[in-house]
């Protein structure tokens, strides 16, 4: 049966357009069976293409990419790792705004990480979710922030054989500290097509960069679980400054990271080597203050997620906030922000050509943002829905 073309056609105008690289001004974005079939002018929109009007002062970018989602809507994935639970996380972040991205589950015992892993093989391609990242075990329990430190542990090259099954979810990620693995692991996960990430750890710039030549090619929330940046030991921070191979991953908080920290890594690597990310928890899209993580209670106060001891524990962040942060507190240009919002992650995780841009042929995945960068609508595969 052929669709009437209201429903597999539709054109979304608005006065500026974010394609991912560039600004088009008075711009329609055309919507054919959920993929984007060009962009052209407001006079040149084709016959059999409902439209849609944005309102003045409102524009139009990709749908954003979050690499670091731990939880949303009230739901945590260390108390839930099924199918259902990463679906609703997905679900409550689309509504503000991200239309991707990879289900986060922290260090923790191994039938809860053979969970995750099962599950993300069931519900991987469905309502944004792209893979799955793990954010351990493998960390130097000297940089464990808010991860257990008993569930830390080193690697053995035997635990590959369990890993090497992420290759086959997605386009998955795995945050590691490289110290805390054997010769060769980083190489032969990388070659199962798992993307590793260097992250809770004490590396020296020296292991980083074999890491980076083994194809590791992210940092974990640069700044956060690892030491400073010093003149004689640049360490992970410096490491990752000067290095364009890796993509360093910022939250964008006003709590993990200092705005001048933030700016200077925007200014070393520019938005293509930064990729915003939300490291949210089940706060996020819910009305929930106070959660349980592993035995600990985290409460959320003045915008910070701590334990009784003070750590911080995750964020109470969308990927829509951490952009408007990135502009409006910490002075990064729009384009420049959102590019870290959804090109660069798209590129890491190896989507650039469907996901995280407005070009023919990719997922018509949007969002609408108001001129103080508030979401209005989102679209995933050329569909609206209306945030909550």
């Amino acid at each position: 049966m052929t669709l009437p073309d209201d429903n597999v056609r539709s054109a979304v105008l608005a006065e500026r357009v974010f394609d991912g690289r560039a600004w088009h001004e008075r711009t329609a974005v055309l919507i054919e069976r959920g993929r984007i079939r060009a962009l052209c002018g407001w006079g040149n929109i084709p016959a059999g293409f409902p439209q849609r009007q944005l309102p003045k002062g409102a524009f139009l970018a990709p749908g954003f990419i979050d690499l670091q989602v731990n939880g949303g809507g009230g739901i945590l994935l260390n108390d839930d790792p099924s199918p259902a639970a990463m679906q609703a996380i997905a679900r409550s972040h689309r509504r503000l705004g991200t239309t991707a991205l990879l289900p986060t589950l922290i260090t923790d015992i191994w039938d809860r990480t053979e969970q995750a892993i099962d599950a993300a093989q069931t519900i991987c391609g469905r309502d944004g979710i792209l893979g799955l990242h793990l954010e351990g075990p493998f960390l130097n329990p000297a940089r464990a922030g808010v991860h257990r430190r008993d569930r830390i542990r080193r690697a053995e090259m035997h635990d590959l054989d369990w890993l090497r099954a992420l290759g086959q979810i997605g386009h998955s990620l795995v945050t590691m500290a490289p110290e805390s693995v054997p010769d060769g692991f980083i190489r032969a996960l990388v070659q199962s097509g798992v993307r590793v990430s260097i992250g809770h750890s004490e590396a020296s710039a020296a292991v980083v960069g074999r890491a980076v030549e083994s194809g590791a090619t992210a940092v974990t929330h640069l700044f956060n679980a690892m030491p400073p940046l010093a003149g004689r030991a640049p360490g992970i921070v410096g490491a990752a400054l000067a290095e364009p191979r890796l993509v360093a991953g910022l939250i964008a908080d006003g709590q993990h990271i200092d705005p001048v920290s933030l700016r200077a890594a925007f200014a070393a690597k520019g938005a293509d080597g930064i990729a915003l990310v939300s490291d949210a928890m089940p706060t996020v899209g819910s009305n929930k203050k106070t959660f349980d993580l592993m035995g600990r209670s985290v409460t959320l106060r003045n915008g910070r997620l701590v334990t009784k001891e003070g750590v911080l524990a995750g964020a109470h962040l969308d990927m829509a906030s951490a952009v408007r942060n990135a502009v409006t507190r910490f002075g990064i240009p729009l384009d420049a922000a959102l590019r870290a919002a959804t090109t660069t992650p798209a590129r890491l995780l190896g989507v650039g050509e469907a996901y995280g841009r407005l070009a023919v042929h990719a997922r018509a995945d949007m969002v609408a943002l108001t001129d103080s960068i508030a979401v209005m609508a989102v679209w995933t595969g050329g569909v609206e829905e209306q945030p909550s």
